[in-house]
């Protein structure tokens, strides 16, 4: 509804640029977020701000994965450790996991290799791997929590 409202906004105004667009797609952001509290559903808003939210984190932990392996190669001395780890999921649906072992594969050092036939173990190949269980906690405490916040 909130990219509809912005075409509609677009072509009223005449103006299809980029800055036109994103001016309507705000104004319909407000215009659904009210039209829901006047109805009486809602979720709209807060599942946006989780997106914005998830996508900040995603553009953090991909920079700083970059800065690892950029380290990583570019010094004479190699700190990788490789491992391949399993990953317990709490994430249930098939979209669920694939854009999760997606996430994971898009972050530099790090690889989904499979899904248990019971989908409830994931299996990464992992550069940097200090402790197992630290990365565990890592990837469900950032990228599967946030997963399971804008999915949900």
């Amino acid at each position: 509804m909130n990219v509809f409202l912005a075409l509609i906004w677009a072509a009223a105004t005449g103006n299809f640029g980029p800055a036109n667009v994103l001016l309507g797609f705000g104004l319909g952001f407000i215009v659904v977020v009210f039209a829901q509290r006047a109805v009486g559903t809602g979720g709209y808003g807060r599942k946006a701000v989780l997106t914005v939210r998830f996508v900040l984190f995603f553009i953090y932990e991909l920079f700083k994965a970059n800065l690892r392996v950029a380290y990583d190669v570019i010094t004479p001395s190699q700190y990788m450790r490789p491992s391949i780890v399993a990953i317990p999921l709490s994430v249930k649906t098939d979209t669920e996991i694939t854009v999760l072992a997606n996430l994971i594969s898009l972050t530099p050092g790090t690889l989904s290799l499979d899904v248990s036939d019971d989908k409830s173990v994931l299996y990464i190949h992992a550069m940097f791997v200090d402790d197992p269980d630290e990365l565990r906690h890592e990837i469900k405490a950032g990228f599967e929590r946030r997963v399971i916040e804008v999915l949900r």
